[in-house]
């Protein structure tokens, strides 16, 4: 929009003492032509640009004039920035650096904020993760169905589902939806997740249950698991749940959690190697057994 393209060129002038069209042409992908009326709309807003041709020559902005932010505390700004850089490590980083820009958030901006937070939202896979996200951004402003292949503990398979949210949690992207197949809200990893097309089939917005839409419900459920743990990874379980989420007994660190995805905890405990030892479900329990056991063979 040009509005937009207006207030990132009034603030690349506000940080730089000069600029030449060219630049500003490369910087939001537009003509010089267009830089040039851009400029003179920005005149006849009363914002005082000097122009100068020739060698050496360039914009600039009459030293003195500065733009009202006290719309934000500093604080404020500083938390948005924060968040804004956490998108733009999965997100378009052209559009990012836009944002920031008129925010007064460049290298030499004219707001000097401490930047004690830094926020990375990408993965090892980040080109892929970026191209899915954007995917499935416009899938769900168009409604429009995507189909992918999913690859998970039991094989693979292929969904289509009606997306609603891009989700980070975990540590790890995911993305929500109603799956067609299973006709049932379902939460999909998007590391898992490949081949992603959106569809010309769109879909009407359905109402999400509130239960589904705590995300935290995905690792809840009907099983609860019981385990003793060696003290010796006390801090690897209050990493992960806090620093009340066990017990301790002269046998170890006693440990209780309700769940339902069998597969992600299998992977978990197995990952604990000998320093745990599962009480309950039976049924968990014989499948680390058996997991144990195929281990051994393996170094035999």
């Amino acid at each position: 929009m040009k509005i937009d393209r207006l207030m990132g060129i009034l603030t690349v002038l506000l940080q730089s003492k000069q600029v030449t069209a060219l630049e500003l042409a490369r910087r939001f992908e537009v003509s010089r032509r267009t830089i040039s009326r851009d400029i003179d709309a920005l005149c006849q807003a009363g914002i005082p640009i000097i122009t100068q041709q020739g060698f050496g020559g360039g914009i600039s902005i009459v030293e003195g004039f500065k733009l009202d932010k006290s719309v934000l505390t500093a604080a404020e700004l500083g938390d948005l920035i924060a968040a804004l850089r956490g998108i733009g490590s999965v997100g378009n980083e052209t559009r990012i650096q836009r944002t920031l820009d008129k925010l007064g958030a460049g290298e030499s901006a004219v707001i000097s904020l401490p930047e004690p937070v830094v926020i990375d939202l990408a993965s090892y896979y980040k080109t892929d993760l970026t191209a899915k996200i954007e995917a499935i951004k416009q899938a769900v402003l168009e409604r429009r169905l995507i189909s992918f292949d999913y690859y998970y503990s039991k094989g693979n398979d292929h969904r289509q589902i009606e997306p609603y949210f891009a989700v980070f949690k975990w540590a790890d992207w995911y993305v929500f939806g109603f799956c067609t197949e299973r006709q049932d809200w379902r939460i999909f990893k998007l590391n898992r997740l490949w081949n992603l097309l959106v569809t010309q089939t769109t879909f009407d917005l359905r109402d999400i249950p509130p239960d589904r839409r705590d995300f935290g419900n995905h690792w809840q459920g009907n099983h609860t698991l019981v385990a003793i743990f060696d003290k010796s990874v006390r801090y690897q379980l209050i990493e992960t749940y806090g620093l009340d989420c066990y017990t301790e007994t002269p046998e170890g660190l006693h440990f209780e959690v309700s769940f339902d995805n069998i597969d992600f905890y299998l992977s978990w405990l197995l990952s604990f190697g000998g320093k745990v030892k599962v009480l309950q479900p039976p049924e968990l329990a014989e499948q680390i057994k058996t997991a144990a056991k195929n281990i051994l063979k393996q170094y035999s």
